[in-house]
C-alpha cells in the first residue's frame, strides 16, 4: 500500500486507487501523470482491510474503484464506500462496456462510469477533472450555506429550488420524498432573555448539530428567524423518516452552551411526505408547517406527520424502541430454550436460547415484532451481549445440576459485525462465566456476514481458537456460499423450517433436504433440522441420518424452570428404559 502524503496543496486532487493489481495502479498513475491541469496524488490500496483503515484516517477528493477490487456485490460495496468515504465521488471502472455496467453502478451510488478498452489520458483524465470540480463546486455550496445560517441571512428562493430539484430526483428514481418543518417553541422568549446576536449564535450551533445528525442525502436550510426546514431523500418507507427524526429530536433534547450559558431548547417538528402529501414544494411545505402546529399541541419536543397512518406508524416505531432500551435497563428480557434432541439417542443435545421480552402494559412482545427495531435502532448489539452473558451463566447451572455436557446455541445478529470489539466482548464475557467454551454455540446466517466478510471471518477464527463452535443458520434460504462452509470453522448446519414442513407436500422439499445432508456430512460438518412438528416428519429425517431436531414435536421454547423439569424427566425417562 503506498501511503498517502501528509498533506495537499489546493490545487492537489487526492486519489484513492482501489484495485488489487500494481500493474493496474501503474497504468492508472502514468495516465494522470500527463494531466496538465491538475497536480494528482495517488495512494494505491490492495485489500479491503487496508481500505477500511484509510478512509478511517486518511482524507481523499476521488476514489477510483477498479470493480474487481471487491469480488461481491457492487450495491453492497458501493454502500460500503458511501458509509465509509466521508461524502468523496466514486470513479468505478471495469472491462464491461458502459451500456452493460453504468447505469446499475450510478443508480446505487457511483458518479462516473469508465469501460478498461475505452480508457485513455484523455477520458480519465477528463473524469477526474469533473469529478474534482463537482467536489469543489459543492464545498462552496455548503460553506455558503454555512455563512447564510450563520448571519441569519433567509434565502426562501434558494429553499425552494432545492426542494423543487429534490422532488424531481424522487419522481425519476420512484423514491418518496418526506420534508421536516422545525420551529422553535417560545423563541421570542429567547431573544428578550439573551438579545438577538445572542439567539442568532444559539440558532448557528443547533443548526451544525443538526446537520451532522442527518445523512448526506439530506439538506438543512433556516427559513425563518426561529425555523428550519429539513429534505429527507431517499425514503423507502415511515422507518426511515422515523431513523432521522430520532436523531433530530435528540440532538434538539441536548443542552446548549451560548456565551457560557447552558440553554435547553423545544422544537416542535412537522412532517410532510411525497407522494401523500403533495407534488409541489408549496404544498409540502404547506402541509408540513400545518403538522408543525399541531405538534405545538404537545409539550416538549414532539412532532406530528401530516399523514395520519404514518404517524401512527413512526410513533410506534420510536415508542417501542423507547421502551425496549428501558427493557434492558429493567430486567423486563429473559431468555427462553428450546430443546435439540439427538436422533440416534434421542436425548437433548443441546438449547437455542430464544429471547423474549415481558412488556410491562403490552405482555409478551413477539421477538419478530421488537428484533427488527433492536437491529435499527442499534440496540441489538447490547442486547446479544446480554444474550450471551445470561447463556453462560444458564450453562454453568446446567453443569451443577448434572446436564454436563448440555450445548447452549445463541444467534448473533448481522449488527454484531459492525461493532469493532465483538471478539473482545465475547472473550471477556466468556472469561469472567469461567464456562466450557466447547459448550457454546454462535448461531449466525450469511448475510450477517456480508458487511465485511473479511472481518467476519477473522472474528469467527479468533473466537474459534478460544474453542467456541458455530453453526449456520437458515441453510439454503439464502445466497447460500460453499467457499463459506469450506473457509469457515462451521461444526453444524441448521435446515430451515419451511423445508422441513414442506415435507410431504414437494418433492422437492425432500430433495433439498437430502443434498443438505449429504453435503454436510461429507465435509464432516453436523445438521440441525429446525421446525419439526410431526411423526413423518421426524421419520424422514431420521432415515436420511439427520443429526438433530429441533421443534415442537419434542418441545417448545419454554423459561429456565420448565427447561430443568424437562430435562430432569428426560433423565428419569432414560433410567426407566435402562
Amino acid at each position: 500500500m503506498t501511503p498517502p502524503q501528509e498533506s495537499a496543496s489546493a490545487s492537489q486532487v487526492r486519489i484513492l486507487v482501489l484495485t488489487p493489481e500494481h500493474v493496474e495502479f501503474r497504468w492508472y498513475s502514468a495516465l494522470l501523470d500527463r494531466e496538465p491541469e491538475l497536480e494528482v496524488d495517488l495512494t494505491w490500496c490492495p485489500d479491503l482491510v487496508d481500505c477500511e483503515d484509510l478512509l478511517r484516517n486518511a482524507q481523499f477528493d476521488i476514489i477510483l474503484w477498479d470493480c474487481v477490487f471487491h469480488g461481491g456485490s457492487g450495491e453492497a460495496f458501493l454502500q460500503y464506500l458511501a458509509v465509509s468515504g466521508h461524502d468523496r465521488p466514486v470513479l468505478a471502472i471495469s472491462a464491461d462496456h458502459a451500456a452493460d455496467r453504468a447505469p446499475e453502478l450510478l443508480r446505487h451510488g457511483a458518479a462516473d462510469y469508465l469501460c478498461k478498452s475505452e480508457l485513455n489520458q484523455w477520458s480519465l483524465g477528463r473524469a477526474v477533472r469533473c469529478l474534482w470540480y463537482r467536489s469543489q463546486l459543492g464545498r462552496a455550496e455548503q460553506g455558503q450555506l454555512r455563512r447564510e445560517v450563520a448571519s441569519g441571512f433567509i434565502n426562501r428562493d434558494l429553499f425552494f429550488d432545492r426542494l423543487q430539484q429534490a422532488l424531481l430526483r424522487a419522481e425519476r428514481g420512484r423514491h418518496r420524498l418526506a420534508l421536516l418543518h422545525i420551529n422553535l417553541d417560545d423563541f421570542r422568549t429567547l431573544n428578550e432573555s439573551f438579545g438577538y446576536q445572542k439567539s442568532d449564535q444559539l440558532m448557528l450551533k443547533l443548526a451544525e448539530r443538526l446537520r451532522s445528525s442527518l445523512r448526506r442525502v439530506d439538506s438543512l436550510m433556516r427559513i425563518g428567524g426561529d425555523e428550519f426546514a429539513i429534505i429527507i431523500e431517499k425514503v423507502e418507507d415511515s422507518l426511515d423518516v422515523t431513523q432521522v427524526i430520532r436523531k433530530v429530536v435528540s440532538s434538539l433534547d441536548e443542552p446548549l452552551t451560548v456565551a457560557g450559558q447552558t440553554v435547553m431548547v423545544s422544537a416542535s417538528v412537522g412532517v410532510a411526505t411525497y407522494p401523500e402529501a403533495g407534488e409541489t414544494p408549496e404544498n409540502l411545505l404547506r402541509r408540513a408547517n400545518r403538522a408543525m402546529f399541531e405538534a405545538k399541541r404537545d409539550p416538549g419536543t414532539s412532532y406530528r406527520f401530516y399523514d395520519q397512518q404514518l404517524h401512527i406508524s413512526a410513533g410506534y416505531q420510536l415508542r417501542l424502541e423507547a421502551d425496549l432500551r428501558n427493557a434492558l435497563r429493567g430486567q423486563e428480557l429473559e431468555l427462553y430454550y428450546q430443546p435439540r434432541i439427538d436422533l440416534a439417542t434421542e436425548e437433548v443435545r443441546g438449547v437455542e436460547c430464544l429471547i423474549r421480552w415481558n412488556h410491562p402494559e403490552r405482555g409478551l412482545v413477539r421477538p419478530d415484532e421488537f428484533i427488527p427495531a433492536a437491529e435499527r435502532s442499534g440496540l441489538i448489539v447490547p442486547i446479544g451481549y446480554w444474550v450471551i452473558e445470561q447463556a453462560c451463566e444458564r450453562l454453568k447451572q446446567a453443569a451443577d445440576l448434572g446436564h454436563p455436557g448440555l450445548v447452549f446455541a445463541v444467534n448473533l445478529s448481522f449488527r454484531q459485525f459492525h461493532d469493532r470489539k465483538m471478539t473482545e466482548t465475547i472473550f471477556r464475557i466468556i472469561y469472567n462465566a469461567n464456562v466450557d467454551t466447547s459448550l457454546l454455540e454462535l448461531e449466525l446466517t450469511e448475510s450477517a456476514m456480508m458487511h465485511d466478510l473479511d472481518y467476519a471471518r477473522r472474528c469467527l477464527r479468533e473466537l474459534n481458537q478460544l474453542g467456541v463452535s458455530f453453526a449456520l443458520d437458515d441453510f439454503g434460504t439464502g445466497f447460500s456460499s460453499l467457499s463459506n462452509l469450506q473457509h469457515l470453522p462451521i461444526s453444524l448446519l441448521k435446515i430451515d423450517k419451511s423445508f422441513v414442513q414442506d415435507l410431504g407436500h414437494t418433492a422437492d422439499a425432500e430433495h433439498i433436504i437430502r443434498a443438505i445432508i449429504s453435503l454436510a456430512h461429507s465435509l464432516q460438518i453436523s445438521v440441525v433440522a429446525e421446525g419439526v412438528e410431526t411423526e413423518g416428519q421426524l421419520e424422514f429425517l431420521r432415515q436420511q441420518h439427520c443429526d438433530e431436531i429441533q421443534g415442537y414435536y419434542f418441545a417448545r421454547p419454554m423459561p429456565w424452570d420448565d427447561l430443568v423439569k424437562f430435562l430432569q424427566n428426560q433423565s428419569q425417562a432414560a433410567c426407566l428404559q435402562s
